[in-house]
């Protein structure tokens, strides 16, 4: 399996794990969006809760020249921590929530 089918399958299994978690109140479905043509990744919630609409993505993630952009992580767990623990490599990983210029600090890929 080449590299970006790896990554695809490590993104796909993260996020179809944390969608498994359905929001306690309201009536809200979580969705798993997975565009492997375009390489764009997302969790999203989207529903209401009481008269208030719903529509919050919690993790965006994309394959952009050969390397996982951590584009949103709205969730409370270190998710590049947990791609790294899966295998990826931390030079493969780049934080693109972080401005170009911090991302030197950041441990990961700069782009």
């Amino acid at each position: 399996m080449d590299k970006i089918e790896t990554y695809r399958m490590h993104i796909k299994k993260l996020i179809a794990e944390y969608g498994k978690y359905k929001p306690s109140y309201g009536e809200i479905d979580v969705e798993l969006i997975f565009d492997t043509e375009h390489d764009h990744y997302q969790l999203v919630n989207v529903g209401w809760h009481d008269q208030r609409r719903i529509m919050n993505c919690y993790l965006h993630i994309d394959i952009k020249g050969g390397k996982i952009w951590i584009q949103h992580n709205g969730m409370e767990d270190d998710i590049a921590e947990e791609l790294v623990n899966s295998g990826v490599p931390k030079e493969d990983i780049v934080l693109g929530f972080h401005a170009p210029y911090k991302r030197k600090y950041t441990g990961y890929a700069l782009n």
